[in-house]
Formats: structure tokens, sequence, C-alpha cells
């Protein structure tokens, strides 16, 4: 969609641009395909109301709420952008409303206990894994 830019780099205020490419131009999907999949499915609201189409039309000030792997989001976009850029450009589209006390599920390795190594220490020796799994067993 051809249009002004302003000095963000975004469009102006009274254009509007599909939401499954705005979420592919945002980085929140790694292809177009995938976010218009998504959008298909009924998971995305838009100021609380529920979007079944990728063609859904979205504005600078939406309220976007939908779940993203183990986490709900709730983003408002800022500006519509022209292009997908680089993720330092992506993150300038929209403002994260998420409240600041919501930190990230714990994933099942790190509830399982896996042992953690030094970052450039490379892999266990045989020897080594040996001397963990007999700490694990007792």
């Amino acid at each position: 969609m051809a249009g002004t830019q302003d000095e963000k780099g975004g469009t102006a205020a009274g254009e509007a641009l599909r939401i499954d490419k705005w979420l592919w131009f945002a980085r929140f999907f790694k292809s177009r395909s995938l976010a218009s999949q998504f959008c298909g499915t009924g998971r995305v609201r838009i100021a609380g109301n529920v979007v079944g189409k990728a063609s859904h039309m979205v504005r600078v000030d939406d309220v976007l709420t939908f779940p993203l792997r183990e986490h709900i989001r709730v983003i408002k976009i800022v500006a519509l952008g022209t292009r997908r850029g680089p993720a330092r450009e992506a993150v300038l589209l929209y403002e994260d409303l998420a409240p600041p006390g919501a930190a990230p599920k714990k994933t099942a390795e790190a509830e399982a206990g896996v042992a953690s190594r030094d970052p450039g220490s490379g892999r266990p020796t045989k020897r080594e894994r040996r001397l963990t799994d007999r700490l694990r067993d007792s």
C-alpha cells in the first residue's frame, strides 16, 4: 500500500494495512503465509473484537491481543510500516502493553533441572557425562 511516510518510517495515520501483513512486518511471524493462517484461526482480537480474516485492516493506535507461544501478547500499533525490515526497525512499529511483571514461564528443560555449562566449554566428554549421570542417580 503506497502512502506518505512520517518521520518514524510508517505511513500516515488515516491509512490502513492488512493485519497479516502488519504482523509479518513487525516480525511476529517468519512468513506472511504463517501470519495469514494464524489470523484465519480467529485467535487475534482488535480492541476485544475477534478477527477471522487475514484481510482485516488495522490502523495506528489499534490494540491487538493474541497468543504467541506461551505468552498472550497485547500490542498497540504505533506505525504501519512500509516493508519488513530488520528487527530494530520492526520494534518501532508497536508498543508492548504487557504488564512489566509478566515474566516468561519456565521451559520444561529449566523445570527438569538440566545441567548448565559455561558458554564456550563445549560438549561434555564421556567421563564427564558418566559423572553427571551418577550424580543425578544418587
